[in-house]
């Protein structure tokens, strides 16, 4: 019997396919792609909640995960939007720390107000991306390239503009304080947070809405799915990705701002792995590397997930080592699962 059976009436009424356990579960995760992340994420808390007991519990320390996890969050953000149009963005780390470092010269070479620095470090953020974005969706070039060359253009530019020289942290704290506002603490409790937290659970949520209530949201998983398709029915697929890669150096440069507060200092030598570790939350996170699937909330988790494996470890009193060997692990296993779950799809 086919899925569509006519009725007597003469309307087609459709049947769901019995698609067993397996297949249910299957099918649940194909339409949640979060859920896959956060049961990790909880199972990681729990194994080391267990182990570790109120050494790990206390406030400080759950606190202290989002702390170190608050700039690979932001930039992890960024890379989910271009990862979901099929994309990769390999220049996130350097956008952000040259944007720190406009930030920083604009205030302090230049007499700028720190206000008026701040937007100009935002402002150039977004302009890398939008170029980035240019040269993709106008030039057709490939985005691993593209940003691949765009990494090494910005580093160098970095370090040739700072004269690889730091911005000190009491040099700031005394003339522009503004620079580390994101930086500032609060406390709840027994829990420490930072203005840069508040940020990034913030960006997470409003591009969580973004992307599933809005049209813009809606075209971003269009073209990652199927550009060519997307086109057809009137997408604006060049614009879509130019905005998406702009929208991406805007959100590393807000990242290169928090950056300054956890660091205190200004530095061009700061934020080395952010490409890979953003892109390790992304593929932690459960958003497919082939585009048009995913959630940023998975992103979240994934990030979340980093943080609580190398707290727990480094608590345990494990060599650095074992952490870098089991997200390892948990980056195949995201990706085999992905592809066990896009065969729904199939």
């Amino acid at each position: 019997m086919s899925s569509a059976d006519t009725a007597d009436d003469g309307v087609a009424k459709f049947v769901q396919p019995n698609r067993g356990f397996l297949g249910t579960i299957q099918h649940w995760l194909h339409v949640n792609p979060a859920l896959v992340p956060l049961i990790v994420l909880v199972a990681s808390i729990v194994v080391f909640g267990l182990l570790l007991g109120s050494k790990f519990f206390s406030p400080f320390a759950l606190t202290l995960i989002l702390q170190q996890v608050q700039i690979v969050g932001i930039v992890a953000a960024a890379q989910s939007l271009v990862i979901l149009t099929a994309g990769i963005d390999l220049s996130v780390g350097a956008i952000a720390v040259i944007s720190s470092v406009v930030m920083g010269q604009f205030t302090f070479r230049y007499g700028l107000p720190v206000e008026i620095s701040i937007a100009c470090g935002l402002l150039f953020g977004t302009a890398i991306g939008a170029v980035n974005g240019w040269l993709i969706a106008a030039m057709k070039l490939p985005p691993f390239i593209v940003t691949l060359g765009m990494w090494q253009i910005v580093l160098a530019a970095n370090f040739l503009y700072s004269a690889n020289e730091t911005i000190r942290s009491q040099e700031i704290a005394e003339n522009a304080a503004m620079l580390q506002l994101l930086g500032a603490k609060f406390s709840v409790g027994g829990a420490v947070f930072t203005v840069g937290v508040l940020f990034m659970v913030l960006l997470v949520l409003v591009l969580a809405y973004v992307l599933r209530h809005t049209a813009w949201g809606r075209h971003v998983y269009a073209v990652g799915d199927d550009a060519e398709a997307a086109e057809l029915s009137g997408v604006n697929v060049k614009g879509t990705i130019i905005s998406v890669y702009a929208v991406a150096g805007l959100i590393c440069a807000f990242a290169g701002w928090a950056l300054i507060g956890r660091i205190g200092s200004v530095s061009p030598t700061s934020g080395q792995l952010l490409n890979i570790e953003s892109i390790t939350a992304v593929v932690i996170g459960g958003i497919s590397l082939f585009g048009g699937r995913g959630s940023i909330l998975g992103t979240f988790f994934g990030a979340l997930i980093v943080g609580v494996f190398t707290l727990g470890l480094r608590l345990m009193g494990a060599d650095a080592q074992w952490t870098y060997l089991l997200i390892g692990v948990l980056i195949i296993a995201a990706v085999a699962v992905d592809q066990w779950i896009r065969k729904v799809a199939a």
